[in-house]
C-alpha cells in the first residue's frame, strides 16, 4: 500500500507553517518517553502475535512497523496528515512489514472502523493535540472489543509550569497539556473504561534523546537534517516558523523541572 504521493521541490514552498506538517517533511515523529514508554504500552496492553492493533495518530509509522516487526501481530495505523502516511508507508516498504500493516488517513474523532474490531488502541502524544478529548476516547473504546485494552502516552505537567513557559508551547505545539493529577485518567474513566493504570513519569533532555534514538533507524536524523536545511532555504513559512520557535522563554531552560508524561491503561 505504498503512497505514490511525494513532496517535490516546487512543492516544498506551498507547504502548511504547522508543528506537524514540517515533521512530516522531515520524515521523523517523536514522543514522550521513546521506546521505553512504547515497550511499556505495549505490555500493559497484553499486546503479542495474533492481536490485531490500532495505532491513533501513528506519524511516520515507527510504532506501528515496530510493533509488526517484533511481535509479529496485524497493525492498523491512521493519523489525519496525508503525508504522515506517505512516510509511513515508505518506512513500512524498508522494514519488509508491509503484509502486516495498513496506513490510512483518518480523524481520531471519527474513526472509518466497525464496533469491536480491535484488540487493543495505542496513541502516543497525540491526544494532546485533539480538540475533543473526551469523544475521541469515546471512538478508541467503541473500536476494541470486550477486554480490549486502549492505551496512552501523553505529555503532562508534572506541576504547575511558569505561565509563559506553557503558552509558549501551547503555541508553538498547538497542544494543551494537562497537569498530572487530571486530565488523562479522567478521560479514560469517563469512557467506560476499568482496571485503569496511570504512572507518571519526569523526563530529562539526555533521556529523551537516547529513548528517541533507539526507536529510529540510522539514517531517520540524517534525512531529516537534509530535508530541514532545504526547506529552511525553500520556504518561507518554515523560516517564520524557526524564527517563532528560537523565541524562546528563559523558563524553557528548566523546562524538565514542570513537563513530563504519562501512560494511561484501561480495559473494556
Amino acid at each position: 500500500m505504498e503512497s505514490k504521493k511525494q513532496v517535490s521541490l516546487e512543492e516544498i514552498p506551498k507547504l502548511e507553517p504547522s508543528y506537524f506538517e514540517f515533521q512530516a517533511y522531515w520524515g521523523v515523529t517523536k514522543h514522550m518517553g521513546g521506546l521505553k514508554a512504547t515497550k511499556e504500552l505495549i505490555e500493559l496492553c497484553h499486546i503479542n502475535k495474533g492481536k490485531y492493533v490500532l495505532v491513533v495518530g501513528c506519524g511516520v509509522g515507527i510504532t506501528p512497523c515496530y510493533l509488526a516487526k517484533k511481535y509479529g501481530c496485524r497493525v492498523v495505523g491512521v493519523d489525519i496528515s496525508e503525508r504522515m502516511i506517505d512516510r509511513s508507508n515508505e518506512r513500512a516498504k524498508r522494514e519488509g512489514v508491509e503484509d502486516r500493516v495498513e496506513f490510512r488517513v483518518a480523524d481520531a474523532q471519527s474513526l472509518p472502523f466497525e464496533d469491536a474490531l480491535f484488540d487493543a488502541v495505542i496513541c502516543e502524544s497525540v491526544n494532546a493535540f485533539v480538540e475533543d478529548k473526551q469523544r475521541v476516547a469515546s471512538e478508541y473504546v467503541r473500536v476494541i472489543k470486550p477486554g480490549g485494552y486502549v492505551g496512552l502516552d501523553e505529555c503532562t505537567w508534572i506541576k504547575a509550569p511558569p505561565p509563559e513557559l506553557a503558552e509558549y508551547l501551547s503555541r508553538i505545539m498547538g497542544a494543551e497539556f494537562p497537569t498530572c493529577n487530571n486530565g488523562w485518567k479522567e478521560l479514560l474513566e469517563g469512557s467506560g473504561l476499568g482496571e485503569i493504570v496511570a504512572r507518571i513519569y519526569k523526563a530529562n533532555a539526555l533521556s529523551q534523546w537516547i529513548n528517541e534514538v533507539r526507536q529510529t533507524e540510522f539514517l531517520d536524523f540524517p534525512r531529516a537534517w537534509y530535508r530541514f536545511l532545504l526547506l529552511l532555504i525553500k520556504s518561507s513559512a518554515c523560516r517564520r516558523f524557526t524564527k517563532e520557535v528560537l523565541t524562546i522563554p528563559k523558563s524553557i531552560f528548566s523546562v524538565f523541572k514542570y513537563f513530563g508524561y504519562g501512560i494511561y491503561v484501561g480495559r473494556k
